[in-house]
């Protein structure tokens, strides 16, 4: 209903599609479904991967403040900060596309305004309120949204390019359709699944599921899935500006035979310029042929070497690339009219000249060649992966043969660099491969001769600033001042030239003085699917014998660098108090400090970390101090959704639950291993939201309508026990060993359960 009727009040209001749509891809990046703490991590990897663009929906009570989005001090939930991501996206310098409404598919929450399904005016106020927050973050204003899909009538944007298609990572075909996508030259295609997916309270998620699996864990490890992405981010980035222009050549054939049943090759060309062949195999088995392809300077057709492509395996391979075509080969205006690129048997990504060198970039799942046409024989050597090889010149033909490793990585990515000809000026940089972020930094220079170190010139990102010094008069050094508010980890371009003549270029990180973790915090645990770092880190002390902590230090400066290291908390006694130490560039090192509980002290006691020195890093960490021999019960914020879960731990075990779903059983851990024995859902889930408190025999009791329920963890030993005043929801755990423990599930009623973890005797 909610969408017939936006579609009824928006019928009409979109803008007329342009006669030559872009390409646009985009990363769907649920904003409200992902730890706060972690959204600039996850922003900085995907503009480093290529991606431009993140898409997002919003809820439907995005603003409100009520009882069920509050945490302990009183603001909304920190996954509801709409403001707050969106200006992290503009920092980030990627585009935001908002996704249509109703905001969320599948969306059931308290917060909906009262009689939204069946009034349109209360669907209308929702976008005029939206637009109201949002108007100074268009794009037309100098902010991030680009695009607004479906609501064009409110939102001063325009719509993304049409058709949308919408395509999951976890699809075995994913590579397959995306490049079926990039083949039709315009749309929009919405990559989802990238990142796991935490539903936030309200969601009605399939199968009870509190956790959806993406391309990449909440710890920021890739899985496979990602490969599709992180080749297509770097193809489109490439080829994007041109596929709209280039037509269809028509089918490719073969040398010899057919192209079997569902393998496909199209190729794409501008008249008389690039053009790009797209292979496709949609079949079950292996295939191998040699194409015949047209090219696009003669309009002839000619034969390439053999492609072979994997079962649901697609190439895009380049031909006739010219390489004075500054779109196609960045800084490359020295070439001829005629130099170009004939073909490759990988996936061309990058073309660029420098100091006399030509580099490419391919995607290669398999060792290739590329083929160029030059008007001079290239003076050598060749670099291909970093290694110097060997390559073929015909000297009647003045074409090169260049071979090209097979690449590695989830995007199989490899770079070959050829030395075209000894340029007449040069320029370099030094070794530096770092930037620290709010701090003043060393970046040599050097020039072939002391004229063109005069004339040159550094260009650095607008709100960067250098102050040079000359060291020779064929160096020089730059001081780089990098603003506090850059993002950690992601890249600056930087460059040379002398003249307006770019020389040399380099690609630096921009990272925090420091970084700073303790290496005992726990983590929330997803089954063996994920584990999310609880922030602020919590960490199990010892009532008696207290605990030994290791502060890990990363110096991310280039240079030796010292640190000093002090821990302060009431009611907690660290040993030593303050500790100094020097760590090498782009090192890291344990800080090791004993932590003591004062007498009597048990439960979550606050402290902080402090880093000076060669940084200023202040660390909240919490202590929770459990009694020996006993079970200490507590609540937290464990996932970042500012709501609190609920703990019982000893020495041995831990077990979290939630208040939502009935109370649902989270985690049961191992601790001396850290492994959790229950699935990524949980155990034990119902229906609704419960009433948690802390009995004072140390249990945690959840009372649901019309039942009370009492879950004990024994002080010795990791045994859980659990009862119900009416009988507990249907058994879906299992008996067996775990790794290294024994986990054994007993019913001795239907109100009651017993979970134990035992580690066997060797």
């Amino acid at each position: 209903m909610r969408s017939l009727i936006l579609l009824l009040l928006l019928a009409g209001a979109a803008p007329a599609p342009e006669s030559h749509p872009p390409l646009v891809q985009a990363v769907e990046f649920p904003y409200y479904a992902y730890p706060p703490q972690l959204w600039e991590r996850e922003l900085v990897w995907l503009k480093n991967l290529g991606v431009d663009t993140v898409a997002f929906s919003i809820p439907w009570n995005w603003h409100q403040l009520d009882a069920e989005t509050l945490d302990l001090v009183g603001r909304t939930s920190p996954r509801r900060d709409l403001i707050g991501f969106v200006r992290l996206v503009k920092r980030a310098g990627l585009g935001a596309w908002i996704r249509p409404a109703p905001p969320v598919k599948g969306w059931i929450d308290s917060g909906t305004p009262k009689g939204a399904e069946s009034d349109p005016r209360a669907l209308r106020k929702w976008l005029w309120d939206l637009e109201t927050a949002l108007d100074p973050f268009l794009a037309s204003h100098g902010g991030p949204i680009v695009f607004v899909e479906g609501a064009a009538v409110v939102f001063a944007a325009p719509q993304p390019p049409l058709p949308i298609t919408s395509l999951s990572a976890k699809d075995p075909r994913a590579l397959v359709k995306s490049r079926e996508i990039l083949a039709a030259g315009h749309g929009s295609l919405v990559w989802e699944d990238i990142e796991d997916f935490l539903p936030p309270v309200g969601w009605e998620a399939a199968g009870g599921a509190i956790i959806r699996p993406g391309a990449v864990s909440l710890a920021g490890e890739e899985r496979t899935s990602v490969m599709p992405l992180r080749r297509d981010a770097l193809l489109w980035r490439y080829w994007g500006a041109a596929l709209p222009m280039m037509k269809s050549a028509g089918p490719v054939r073969l040398v010899t035979g057919k192209l079997p049943p569902r393998v496909l090759a199209q190729q794409l060309m501008v008249s008389r310029g690039a053009s790009a062949v797209n292979f496709i195999n949609q079949s079950h088995a292996a295939f191998e042929g040699a194409p015949r392809v047209i090219d696009p300077a003669t309009e002839r057709r000619v034969a390439l070497p053999p492609v072979s492509l994997a079962p649901g395996e697609a190439l895009c391979l380049p031909v006739h690339i010219p390489l004075a075509t500054d779109g196609f080969c960045r800084d490359c205006s020295g070439f001829g009219n005629g130099d170009h690129i004939v073909y490759a048997t990988a996936e061309l990504n990058a073309v660029e000249y420098e100091n006399g060198i030509l580099a490419m970039e391919f995607s290669a799942p398999r060792a290739g060649e590329v083929v160029l046409q030059l008007s001079q024989e290239p003076s050598g050597p060749l670099l291909a992966a970093g290694h110097p090889t060997s390559f073929d010149w015909d000297d009647r033909t003045m074409r090169a043969r260049l071979p090209v490793p097979a690449g590695s990585g989830p995007g199989y990515r490899v770079r070959i660099g050829l030395a075209i000809q000894p340029p007449d000026t040069s320029a370099f940089f030094g070794d530096s491969k770092r930037l620290v972020i709010g701090q003043k930094n060393q970046l040599a220079t050097s020039y072939s001769s002391e004229q063109v170190a005069q004339r040159s010139r550094l260009k650095i990102p607008p709100s960067f600033h250098a102050v040079n010094t000359v060291k020779s008069p064929t160096e020089i050094d730059y001081e780089i001042d990098v603003p506090p508010d850059a993002l950690h980890g992601e890249w600056a371009p930087l460059a040379l030239e002398a003249d307006g003549v770019l020389m040399s270029r380099a690609r630096l990180q921009l990272l925090r003085p420091a970084s700073v973790r303790v290496r005992e915090a726990v983590s929330l645990h997803y089954g063996s699917v994920a584990e999310l770092p609880v922030t602020p880190a919590l960490v199990a002390v010892d009532t008696g014998a207290g605990r030994e902590v290791s502060v890990v230090i990363r110096n991310n400066a280039a240079e030796i660098r010292s640190f000093v290291v002090e821990a302060k908390g009431e009611g907690l006694e660290f040993s030593p108090a303050r500790s100094e130490i020097a760590i090498a560039g782009g090192m890291e090192r344990d800080v090791l400090i004993r932590v003591f509980p004062a007498q009597g002290q048990r439960g979550i006691v606050a402290a902080r970390v402090h880093v000076s020195g060669a940084a200023d890093v202040d660390v909240p960490v919490r202590f929770a101090v459990i009694p020996r021999g006993g079970t200490l019960a507590y609540a937290a914020d464990l996932d970042g959704d500012g709501q609190l879960e609920w703990v019982l731990e000893n020495q041995r075990a831990r077990a979290a639950f939630s208040a939502q779903d009935g109370g649902r059983w989270l985690e049961f851990v191992w601790k001396d291993s850290g492994l959790d024995v229950l699935p990524e859902n949980g155990a034990l889930a119902g229906a609704g939201a419960t009433e948690v408190q802390i009995a004072p025999d140390g249990s945690l009791e959840f009372r649901g309508k019309g039942w009370r329920r009492t879950a004990r963890l024994a002080g010795n030993g990791a045994v859980l026990t659990v009862d119900e005043t009416t009988p507990l929801p249907p058994e879906t755990l299992q008996s067996g060993k775990k790794n290294e423990v024994v986990f054994r599930v007993s019913r001795e009623k239907p109100n009651r359960a017993v979970y134990s973890l035992e580690r066997p005797a060797e």
